[in-house]
């Protein structure tokens, strides 16, 4: 589980993040909207300990990411917008290297090309260097990672930024997949349909504030746009 409670961040006197109240328990995969500076990154930053609180705390199955960073992390796989890969080494060399500085535990071959497969990753890409893979094939051997970690909770900041709508369906599907695993997902994003395609709740955000949370089960795409604009309306008019 991920759990926020009365998380707050403020720079030079301007809260970038306010007092926020987050749970996303095991098997949930919650969408945060919101328009730049907002207070999203920040959140995921503080889960991240990237950056401390200036009070309250981020949780990751109940461990205190600022207390506790190194527990907190081993609980937790992080896919930023561009996954930071070895391009001179193939999909499975970045793997095996990823996975044993992470979990302590070399693991052969075949299990490892077993885990990028169930990532969606082709065994003729896997074999290939990472220099020359698309942004959805960096982002199946971030799954792969996480999956070999054996992550409780998953943090994603804009993974879908610059795919093809193909790419972004497939990313959509992975999610939904670790989803059915009780792993907990807290996604950053733009877009509105990725929230309402694989999110299970959607949270919109303004100036370091949840401001309304949906189930998706319960709106539609346009009902949740409206939401959006209006909210973003209500923000520019105070």
């Amino acid at each position: 589980m991920l759990e926020a409670r009365a998380l707050t961040k403020i720079y030079q006197g301007a809260p970038a993040l306010d007092k926020l109240d987050l749970q996303v328990p095991g098997g949930e995969v919650f969408c945060l909207l919101g328009p730049n500076g907002a207070g999203k990154t920040t959140t995921v930053n503080l889960f991240l300990n990237f950056i401390t609180p200036t009070s309250g705390q981020a949780l990751v199955c109940g461990v205190d990411a600022a207390a506790a960073p190194l527990a907190a992390r081993h609980l937790l796989a992080y896919i930023p917008e561009t996954v930071m890969l070895y391009g001179n080494l193939t999909g499975v060399e970045n793997l095996e290297y990823f996975s044993t500085l992470s979990t302590g535990r070399r693991r052969g071959r075949q299990e490892l090309m077993a885990l990028l497969r169930e990532a969606g990753l082709q065994e003729e890409a896997a074999n290939r260097r990472v220099a020359g893979y698309s942004k959805g094939m960096r982002q199946k051997v971030g799954i792969a990672i996480a999956l070999a970690k054996d992550a409780k909770a998953l943090l994603l900041d804009e993974p879908t930024s610059g795919l093809d709508p193909l790419a972004a369906n497939e990313f959509a599907r992975l999610i939904e997949d670790l989803r059915r695993r009780n792993m907990a997902v807290l996604m950053v994003t733009h877009d509105l349909f990725l929230a309402k395609q694989c999110g299970t709740r959607v949270g919109i955000m303004q100036r370091g504030r949840l401001a309304a949370v949906f189930n998706t089960d319960d709106t539609d795409h346009l009902g949740l746009e409206r939401a959006y604009l209006d909210i973003s309306r209500q923000a520019v008019a105070a």
